[in-house]
């Protein structure tokens, strides 16, 4: 690693050459790398945004956590205490009439099925997830829309304030940043008096903050597999039991199919608290009888999340006494697994609208630009990242094929955070047989001066990059179980080596020559680009781009063939940095797009192809 760090501490001072001002205030205190905060007046939201970045983070929350094992109890009883000093009691939340969801994989596609059906109905929906995207306030949405800059701006003010006043010497002021904006969603939900919530849990879900729930009308556990096992533990049936944390005395509960281990943790969970957990039956049997059920989002395995959304809206609507919840067919109930399998019905005309319309960006998400096509996909565990490469191969299947001479290249646009096992999502990655492997750290640009929503303090650059230096080492070492030393040589550095633009460092046993790393999202697009996407075009080319030979040749390849297509995986952030880069404003541009039932300006930038892989059309 030593040849990387030299490549590392070159790319860092130029970096930092560039960058304007010192760090911040906060920042300092961390020991983490900040820019300066603008101080223009009429920056409200964004002063909003700045005043949350100082709370503890997700990534810091998790290390909080780990050191308190001990006493996981006592983390929901903080979450209770700072909804009291927030001025609601958990009784409160009850009357959200809430649809709380879980799992590994696939919970927030569930959610998004879930709340577009009921939505569909004429409810006033309410909606707590996360990640955020482009802006946190994506994570609290109102009837399918984030809430405005405006009312994001006067609820934070209003709990921070709050809390601010009620602190006392024998607790925290602020609670970290997750469960901050858990308490301002419960806020937010109540006040504009929504029908419904669907909340989606962040980790695990027996001691995550939004289990402060305590009479949701249904729960949902989507698909279970390996995910932050440094906190869920380390084997699917360890994970199950956290996930079933979330189940309630007589609320019922609904979960797909899963492996037999969790199925049966689950199945002891819900007993042991008298909860009636259902088994879903698959979309297929909702289908028979009638014409099939079109979804907005693409991929197989978005079957089971809509099959799962699809118990959880019947479910709330017959609890809450509405009409319409769908005509149940003939058919005597099942057990499997010893569970009871959930009714069968026939998905109403709503039904059928809300999973069409169904929008989530950065999932099984197509993007055709010129003769660059995109396929973005947030996969980050390795079921989703096995579910990931089958849509990829059979997309790339059904394509149609270029007109011109050149070749079809296939580009890798990887990244992976937290404790994941890279090498794993790796592995399961190489039948995709990449031409080129691209790695990059999830910053749009190397700083994010000038924008409170892309901050994140609980890294620095050079952790991030020494983490895709890692990863490049990792694709390169697989590369060389599966190809011949003779087919591969290592190409010799050019004189001065890469700069802070690209960072390529040749490990001394390498075989593989088609791997590169660079230092912002930015930078790896243009050199993927070479300025043929007629959306992502760059003000001016960045010097010492190609100075690497691989990035020199790859580039011609590149300029001269007939068709690109590029998946970007490993990371959600990452894969919707493509939206992020490719327009000034553009999940905001959609939302309103949206809204307003028409995609054209969106077709008019090259945009063909909507979240779920759908070509646009009005909705």
């Amino acid at each position: 690693m030593s040849r990387a760090r030299n490549h590392l501490r070159a790319a860092l001072s130029l970096a930092a050459a560039s960058a304007r001002g010192v760090t911040t205030q906060v920042a300092a205190q961390r020991g983490l790398s900040a820019w300066p905060v603008p101080q223009e007046p009429s920056m409200e939201y964004q002063d909003a945004v700045r005043m949350l970045n100082t709370l503890q983070t997700n990534a810091g929350y998790l290390e909080q956590v780990k050191r308190q094992r001990g006493d996981p109890q006592a983390q929901l009883e903080a979450m209770e205490l700072y909804l009291a000093r927030s001025g609601l009691q958990v009784e409160d939340l009850d009357r959200l009439n809430i649809i709380h969801v879980t799992g590994t994989k696939g919970k927030g596609s569930t959610c998004a099925f879930t709340e577009c059906i009921l939505r569909s109905y004429g409810l006033k929906t309410g909606f707590f997830s996360s990640p955020h995207l482009v802006q946190v306030r994506e994570r609290i949405r109102i009837n399918g829309q984030p809430i405005s800059p405006e009312l994001f701006t006067k609820y934070f003010w209003r709990l921070y304030h709050r809390l601010e006043e009620t602190k006392d010497g024998s607790c925290v002021s602020m609670p970290p940043y997750f469960r901050f904006l858990t308490l301002m969603a419960f806020h937010v939900f109540l006040q504009e008096k929504v029908d419904l919530a669907v909340v989606e849990v962040g980790i695990g879900g027996a001691y995550d903050c939004t289990n402060i729930i305590r009479k949701p009308v249904v729960c949902g556990v989507s698909s279970l597999g390996i995910d932050h096992t440094s906190l869920l533990g380390d084997t699917v049936e360890k994970i199950a039991w956290q996930k079933g944390g979330i189940f309630k005395r007589g609320v019922p509960a609904f979960t797909v199919l899963q492996p037999e281990g969790p199925l049966a943790v689950l199945r002891d969970r819900a007993q042991q608290i008298s909860c009636p957990l259902y088994l879903c039956p698959t979309l297929e049997a909702l289908e028979e009888g009638g014409p099939p059920l079109a979804l907005g989002l693409e991929g197989e395995h978005q079957r089971s999340n809509a099959a799962l959304a699809l118990q959880l809206a019947h479910c709330w609507l017959q609890r809450q006494d509405r009409h319409g919840a769908g005509e149940l067919k003939a058919s005597r109930p099942g057990l499997l697994w010893q569970l009871p399998l959930a009714p069968v019905f026939q998905p109403t005309s709503h039904m059928r609208l809300g999973l069409r319309n169904t929008e989530w960006p950065g999932r099984t998400q197509v993007l055709r630009r010129g003769p660059l096509t995109w396929y973005l996909d947030g996969a980050h565990t390795p079921s989703s990242v096995q579910a990931c490469v089958r849509w990829f191969r059979q997309a790339l299947k059904g394509r149609e094929r270029p007109s011109g001479s050149g070749p079809e290249v296939r580009v890798l646009l990887f990244n992976a955070t937290g404790d994941r096992d890279p090498v794993a999502l790796l592995k399961l990655l190489q039948p995709c047989q990449f031409d080129y492997a691209v790695f990059c750290p999830n910053l749009t640009e190397v700083s994010s001066t000038g924008n409170a929503d892309q901050q994140n303090f609980t890294v620095t650059l050079d952790q991030v990059l020494l983490r895709c230096l890692e990863h490049q080492q990792h694709w390169n070492h697989l590369d060389e179980e599966q190809a011949s030393p003779d087919l591969w040589s290592a190409p010799s550095p050019e004189p001065g080596g890469p700069t802070s633009l690209l960072l390529a460092p040749h490990p001394p046993h390498t075989c593989s020559a088609s791997s590169l790393v660079f230092s912002c999202i930015s930078h790896a697009l243009q050199w993927i680009s070479q300025g043929r996407d007629p959306v992502f075009q760059p003000p001016t080319p960045l010097k010492g781009l190609l100075t690497h030979p691989v990035a020199h040749s790859g580039a011609s390849v590149l300029h001269e063939a007939a068709a690109i297509h590029v998946l970007v995986t490993g990371s959600l952030h990452l894969a919707v940095s493509l939206l992020t880069l490719g327009f000034s404003s553009p999940l905001e541009s959609w939302w309103e797009e949206r809204q307003r039932g028409s995609c054209r300006s969106w077709e008019a930038r090259g945009v063909t192809h909507m979240p779920g892989g759908t070509r646009c059309q009005a909705v």
